[in-house]
């Protein structure tokens, strides 16, 4: 596993937690999908949607980033509960609060792997008569992918690890880290 040389805060420290990718990597990166969203975005005011909990921290430093006039709602989707492996049943627990017939539509994700929830909300949001809906993820790990979703900005791809920080969590654990790392045991996780 390629891990940063950072070094975890002593109030992160876990020795079940392994960096992946450090709080540097991803504020760069995140900066230039911003400067890829601004130029594909100019003039036309998309409404970011931003898929709750996972992606707040991705959203918010992605909104800091891009130089266009936007707006932004928020969608709470669970396919997960609190497991670490998918149910396969899509439940919409928070729908947008205004009508999206006619905008662009991006949405912000935290991250992509089986696609099956994805899918469900890409095809939900386009049946609402969006001009365009596109997707952002800070991650993919596409070696789980079960159904096919077009990212058109990518953070980083990653391998099948179990992964927690910068919003993602266990079990509503590890959303406040700064940096993306790998859970090595799930199952010992409290």
């Amino acid at each position: 596993m390629a891990t940063s040389s950072v070094r975890m805060p002593s109030e992160f420290s876990n020795p079940n937690l392994e960096v992946l990718l450090s709080e540097q990597q991803l504020q760069t990166r995140i900066k230039e999908l911003g400067a890829e969203i601004t130029r594909d975005y100019a003039g036309l005011n998309p409404l970011l949607i931003g898929v709750l909990k996972g992606a707040c921290f991705f959203l918010s430093d992605l909104l800091r980033a891009i130089d266009t006039r936007l707006s932004i709602e928020f969608m709470a989707i669970s396919s997960y509960g609190s497991s670490t492996r998918t149910s396969g049943e899509v439940r919409i627990m928070k729908d947008l609060d205004v009508p999206i017939e006619g905008r662009h539509i991006l949405v912000v994700e935290d991250i992509v792997d089986t696609g099956l929830t994805l899918s469900y909300l890409l095809a939900n949001l386009k049946s609402r008569g969006a001009a365009s809906v596109k997707l952002a993820a800070l991650l993919d790990k596409h070696e789980r992918r079960e159904k096919d979703v077009k990212i058109d900005y990518l953070g980083f791809p990653i391998p099948d690890y179990f992964v927690v920080g910068y919003g993602l969590d266990f079990a509503e654990r590890y959303r406040n880290l700064p940096f993306i790392a790998v859970l090595k045991n799930p199952e010992t996780a409290s």
